[in-house]
């Protein structure tokens, strides 16, 4: 005698509870929530973010100002400018350096004495110590007293030329670093409006969650 079995397959309904079965399912209320949560986090960290940045734009705007007020640099009168071919200037004449556009622009005008000292050499460019030597070296080889004069003439003139250019170059790369400064902290008072405006938005997206959250589940 043999036995012999029926292999039945699983039911649609079994699967499909199976199925089911591994599904996380979140309440819409509980999705509204984590949404506004996040939101309200949102805001947060942008106004945090925008103060901070407002904060460093006045630092860095109060710092230019002081320091540059500090050193009583004005510009020369429009005849001036215009005389020395600087008409570009000319906006800016007879008043005194205090933010980062004059620092930029009196920075422009002394770059352009410069280039006429020493043919548009740098302080670094020029030999005087090389001038000088050779001034010692020819009353060490007995050389007549106008060859030393023409000799230290030249180096008196070199050494002129590098303590004007250094003095300029110096003066020019500080009110460039103003000017840097300056630039920083109008860039950091643009990420700040733009952090408050992001936090504006998160806040009226939170408002607007709210309402929607109570009138759904009242």
């Amino acid at each position: 005698m043999s036995v012999s079995t029926d292999e039945r397959p699983l039911t649609t309904t079994t699967t499909a509870a199976r199925k089911d079965d591994d599904i996380v399912r979140l309440p819409r209320r509980t999705i509204d929530k984590l949404l506004i949560g996040f939101g309200l986090v949102a805001a947060i960290v942008f106004a945090a973010a925008g103060g901070l940045l407002t904060w460093g734009a006045d630092f860095a705007g109060d710092y230019v100002h002081d320091e540059l007020s500090s050193q009583n640099v004005f510009f020369p009168d429009e005849a001036a400018l215009r005389e020395e071919g600087r008409a570009d200037l000319v906006k800016y004449a007879d008043e005194q350096v205090t933010n980062g556009y004059e620092a930029e622009a009196y920075a422009s005008y002394i770059a352009g004495h410069l280039e006429g000292i020493a043919d548009g050499k740098t302080y670094a460019e020029i030999d005087d110590r090389g001038a000088a030597q050779a001034v010692v070296d020819a009353q060490e080889a007995g050389a007549s007293e106008a060859k030393i004069a023409d000799l230290q003439a030249t180096a008196d003139e070199l050494r002129g030329q590098r303590d004007s250019l250094f003095r300029g170059e110096t003066l020019r790369g500080l009110l460039l670093s103003s000017y840097a400064w300056a630039t920083i902290g109008r860039i950091a008072a643009i990420a700040a409006a733009v952090a408050f405006a992001g936090a504006a938005v998160m806040v009226a997206l939170v408002i607007a969650g709210t309402v929607h959250l109570r009138r759904s589940h009242a």
